[in-house]
C-alpha cells in the first residue's frame, strides 16, 4: 500500500534518518504488544493447546506468510526499479480517468487506490475515478488471495476491475448528489521510516527457506528441514520476527512509496500475518475445544453469506477483509461471499477519504454495494459451486 504525496513536515531527510529509526525501534503499541504476548504465551502453552497452536503458526506461516512476503517484494521491488509516478499518469489521462483509476484499484494492496483519492482531493480527476478505484480494489487480501489461489485471483481480480469501470462510468453520468471536496483539504497518509532496519532483513532470513517448504507443500512433498533446520524452527522464528515488526510498527497499515522494498515487505506482510493468524486459530479452536463444525454452521446461513462478506467490506481497512479471504482459503465460505467481498471493500484508501471528506466516502462505499450484491448473488444462484 502506497501513497505518492505527503505533507513536508512527515518526510524524513537523510539527516534525520537515524532518530526516526530510534523512534520506530521503541513505538511499542500497548494493544498490540498485548496481543502478540497473547500469541507467544498460547504457543508456548503445556499440552494440546501449546501443540496445536505451533503447527497452525507453522501452517499460517509457510502457507500464507511466505508467499505473501514473496509477492509484495517482487511487486514493490519492480516499483522501484521502473521508478513509475502512477499520480501523474493519472492526472494525464483525461478521458480515461475511469478505466486508469479502476487499474489502479485494481493493483494489489491500496496504493494505487490511495493515489486516486489524492489525486481527488487536489480536484484532478471526478468522482467517477474515485468510485471505480474503491470499487475495483481488494486491497491486501489480493496479496494472500494471488499467493495461496491464483486461479481465484485470476476471476476476482479482473471481474473487480470491470465492475470498478461500470460504475465509475455510471456515477459520472447519473450521480444527482455533490460530492466536492473541501477547500484546502489535505491527509497525511503514512510516515516514511527511512533507511533499511535491521528488523527487516532479519525478517527476510527464515522467510527465504519458509518459502522453499512453502512451495513444496504446493508440490505435495514433505520436507521435514532446510538446511538441516526443522520447518517448525523455521516457521516459529519468522513468526516471532513478524510478532516483532507488528508490535512496533510507527504505521497503522499503509507503508511510504519512498521507503525501501525489503521495509515494505515486512511492515505490511507482518501486519497481513497477524489476520491470518487470529483466523486460524480461531478456527481450529472452535473446531478442536468448542465442537463447533464452522463449515456445517456456516451453510445453515449460507444466502446470507454473500451479504454478511458485503457488510464486512464496508469496514475500513485491509485486516477484516484479510479474514474473509482467508475464511474462504480455508473453505468456510463461498466463492460468492469472497467476490462480494471483494467488490465492496475499499482497504486502506477509504481513510483518506474519510478524512478528506465523509460524504464522498460514504457515496463511494455505497455505490460500491450495487455491484458487490449483483455479482455476490449471481455467483450464489447461478454458479453455487464455482472456485469452491
Amino acid at each position: 500500500m502506497t501513497q505518492e504525496t505527503m505533507p513536508s513536515n512527515t518526510d524524513v531527510t537523510d539527516a534525520a534518518q537515524p532518530a526516526a529509526t530510534l523512534r520506530s525501534l521503541g513505538a511499542l503499541r500497548p494493544k498490540r504488544l498485548l496481543v502478540a504476548a497473547v500469541l507467544v504465551a498460547l504457543a508456548l502453552f503445556p499440552g494440546e493447546l501449546g501443540t496445536l497452536t505451533r503447527e497452525l503458526l507453522t501452517d499460517a506461516y509457510v502457507q500464507v506468510s511466505v508467499f505473501v512476503a514473496a509477492t509484495l517484494l517482487l511487486f514493490y521491488g519492480s516499483e522501484r526499479v521502473f521508478n513509475y509516478d502512477l499520480g501523474q499518469t493519472l492526472h494525464k489521462a483525461k478521458g480515461l480517468q475511469v478505466p486508469l483509476a479502476a487499474v489502479l484499484g485494481a493493483t494489489p494492496g491500496c496504493g494505487g487506490a490511495v493515489v486516486v483519492v489524492a489525486a481527488y482531493s487536489s480536484g484532478n480527476v471526478r468522482f467517477g475515478a474515485v468510485v471505480a478505484a474503491l470499487t475495483a480494489t481488494m486491497g491486501d487480501a489480493a496479496f494472500l488471495l494471488i499467493a495461496t489461489r491464483p486461479d481465484a485471483a485470476l476471476v476476482v481480480l479482473p471481474l473487480s476491475l470491470a465492475a470498478g469501470i461500470i460504475t465509475g462510468w455510471l456515477c459520472d453520468r447519473f450521480n444527482a448528489v455533490d460530492p466536492s471536496m473541501n477547500a484546502n483539504t489535505e491527509c497525511e497518509l503514512a510516515p516514511r521510516i527511512g533507511k533499511l532496519r535491521l528488523r527487516d532483513i532479519a525478517y527476510l532470513i527464515p522467510a527465504a527457506p519458509g518459502l522453499v517448504v512453502g512451495a513444496a507443500q504446493l508440490a505435495q512433498i514433505e520436507i521435514g528441514a532446510v538446511f538441516g533446520i526443522p520447518v517448525l524452527w523455521i516457521a516459529l522464528a519468522g513468526t516471532a520476527i513478524g510478532l516483532f515488526v507488528w508490535a512496533t510498527s510507527p504505521l497503522q497499515a499503509m507503508t511510504h512509496a519512498k521507503d525501501s522494498p525489503l521495509t515494505r515487505m515486512a511492515e505490511e506482510t507482518s501486519f497481513i500475518s497477524i489476520w491470518v493468524i487470529v483466523a486460524y486459530l480461531a478456527y481450529d479452536y472452535a473446531a478442536v475445544f468448542a465442537g463447533l463444525d464452522i463449515e456445517t454452521w456456516f451453510k445453515t446461513i449460507a444466502p446470507l453469506l454473500p451479504l454478511i462478506a458485503i457488510v464486512i467490506g464496508f469496514v475500513p481497512g485491509c485486516g477484516p477483509q484479510v479474514l474473509v479471504t482467508t475464511l474462504y482459503i480455508n473453505g468456510a465460505v463461498p466463492f460468492a461471499a469472497l467476490m462480494g467481498n471483494a467488490i465492496s471493500n475499499d482497504g486502506d484508501a477509504l481513510f483518506p477519504a474519510i478524512a478528506l471528506n465523509p460524504k464522498v466516502a460514504v457515496l463511494a462505499t455505497l455505490y460500491s454495494a450495487l455491484p458487490a450484491l449483483l455479482v455476490a448473488y449471481g455467483f450464489y444462484f447461478f454458479a453455487p459451486g464455482f472456485m469452491n
